[in-house]
């Protein structure tokens, strides 16, 4: 049975704290271990990454909804960091109240972007994602050993699209890499549905330099699948230590452990909730 562990990583001035949970990843594990006044709570909004949809949250969703709070998935447009960035922006500047932004895979550069100059984003939730720093890549950010580490053309299907930049087309993972390495911890008939109604990501999205880093002044908080070989725990784990997250570790899972085990994942993002005040 998977499970997952807790350690916060978070540093303080003269030193850092460290604590170790474990839970089966089924149990009944409170999402939303504090109590909040109505009036004070925050908005969670959640990014999705590439070769998905906002569909990928419901779990996490129908949880946090549950449990008294807004919970708002919102379209990644999956073109281009700086504009699909710009566009989540746009979207968390409607928002009064204090906001947790949540982004996997992809999703977390986007919000690593999007967050910076929208002062009422209180905290950061990276799950599986990448978290660049200024210049860096999303396509840089997969780490060493990662099955996105091959020849493309064994990776993916390349399709033209209307307005693409010079040389940019779209991308499909390929029936093959989404089942055995993106969605390995799914039923197959499951990864196979995920996969047939997968959303394309143009290779701009994965080329792009990020122009900020919102976790160097915004609380975050880290979700690490074990089982992930989309972004290596190797490569999650260095991103995670500079932006001095508080970290999960979750082990085993995959690359869609939000969707396999939204419980966990609904479990760290209510950390994230009770740090706002």
């Amino acid at each position: 049975m998977a499970a997952f562990t807790v350690v916060a990583t978070w540093a303080t001035v003269n030193a850092q704290a460290a604590t170790t949970v474990r839970a089966s990843s089924t149990s009944a594990i409170p999402p939303l271990p504090c109590r909040q006044p109505a009036r004070s709570r925050p908005t969670v909004v959640l990014i999705h990454g590439a070769w998905a949809d906002t569909s990928s949250w419901n779990g996490e969703v129908d949880a946090l909804r549950r449990a008294g709070y807004d919970a708002r998935a919102i379209a990644n447009p999956l073109r281009n960091l700086t504009s699909d960035a710009a566009t989540v922006a746009y979207f968390l500047k409607t928002i009064s109240g204090p906001i947790v932004l949540v982004g996997h895979s992809y999703g977390g550069s986007v919000i690593t972007n999007a967050a910076a100059g929208v002062p009422n984003v209180k905290a950061l939730v990276y799950v599986d994602a990448a978290a660049p720093d200024i210049g860096e890549t999303t396509g840089g950010l997969s780490g060493s050993g990662s099955d996105l580490d091959k020849d493309a053309a064994t990776l993916y299907d390349k399709v033209s699209y209307p307005g693409a930049p010079h040389g940019a087309t779209d991308l499909y993972l390929k029936q093959n890499v989404f089942v055995h390495s993106f969605a390995s911890d799914l039923p197959q008939d499951t990864a196979v549905r995920l996969w047939a109604s997968q959303r394309a990501a143009s290779t701009s999205a994965f080329t792009t330099p990020s122009k900020a880093a919102a976790w160097k002044t915004i609380p975050s908080w880290y979700f690490i699948s074990t089982g992930d070989r989309i972004i290596t725990p190797a490569s999650e784990r260095s991103m995670a230590r500079r932006a001095h997250s508080k970290i999960t570790e979750f082990h085993g899972g995959s690359h869609l452990t939000l969707v396999s085990h939204p419980h966990a994942v609904t479990s760290v993002i209510g950390s994230a909730i009770c740090s706002v005040r």
